[in-house]
């Protein structure tokens, strides 16, 4: 693994990607969606992953954890990592125009990456992204009904863009659990046991949002797995090929 100001960096190809999501406001009016990409073999990555436990306790904050796959080959294979999320992360650099793939990187409200370890960093992104227009502008949240989840999504507060071009999204709900503990025995972090927070754990697309106010039910089996116990939701600006900014998200526990 090549290690850069205490990061873990790595380009190559990856699959095809996915996004994020919540429910009901237990987070209400949110500033900002931080995105941890992380691994269990990255021995940079554990005051980061500390750090997404610290932030997930702001209510204003909705923090959660991308564990990546392409460290695996380095001897520890990550228990939780998925390839949807390191598909994800390229994605979001791709967008940028840039190959700034590492661990621990945050992505704040799909606008800008940071070192995920980097509190003052973090701080700053969330507060200049909160500047841009639309970014967490539009107000979204979760009720349940039985074994139903009903998502609804507001309307958009800006106007068409340029040309007349309608704001346009997509919705996704995903499962989260809430704290992870995990004994590794190999690779760089060998021997210690580390606490992943708000670990995404299943991703599912909701639908097209087209700007218009808009709702949707999904059944709680679709996300439900074991160990998972909060779901998110997020309405971001552009799709799972090409993320953009976040529009809006909601939390909330499931037990």
């Amino acid at each position: 693994m090549m290690a850069y100001n205490s990061i873990s960096r790595w380009s190559g190809a990856l699959g095809v990607c996915a996004i994020i999501a919540i429910i009901r406001p237990a987070h209400a009016d949110p500033r900002a969606v931080v995105e941890l990409f992380t691994s269990q073999g990255c021995s940079s990555c554990p005051p980061a992953d500390k750090l997404v436990g610290e932030l997930a306790k702001d209510p204003s904050v909705i923090a959660l954890s991308m564990p990546i796959d392409y460290w695996d080959y380095l001897g520890w294979k990550d228990t939780l990592a998925d390839s949807r999320f390191s598909a994800r992360q390229k994605a979001y650099s791709h967008v940028r125009g840039d190959r700034n793939l590492y661990t621990p990187q945050m992505i704040v409200n799909g606008s800008a990456q940071v070192i995920g370890s980097d509190r003052a960093s973090i701080e700053s992104a969330i507060k200049n992204t909160g500047k841009t227009d639309g970014v967490m502008s539009v107000p979204v949240t979760m009720s349940m009904s039985g074994k139903l989840i009903n998502v609804q999504v507001a309307a958009s507060k800006e106007p068409a863009q340029a040309g007349g071009t309608p704001v346009r999204g997509e919705v996704w709900i995903c499962s989260v659990s809430k704290s992870v503990p995990i004994a590794i025995g190999r690779g760089e972090n060998r021997g210690r046991e580390i606490t992943y927070y708000n670990v995404v754990r299943n991703l599912l697309k909701v639908g097209d949002w087209n700007g218009s106010s808009g709702s949707w039910t999904v059944p709680l089996e679709n996300i439900s797995r074991e160990g998972v116990d909060a779901a998110v939701v997020i309405l971001q600006d552009g799709n799972r090929e090409k993320p953009g900014a976040m529009l809006g998200a909601a939390y909330t526990s499931l037990r």
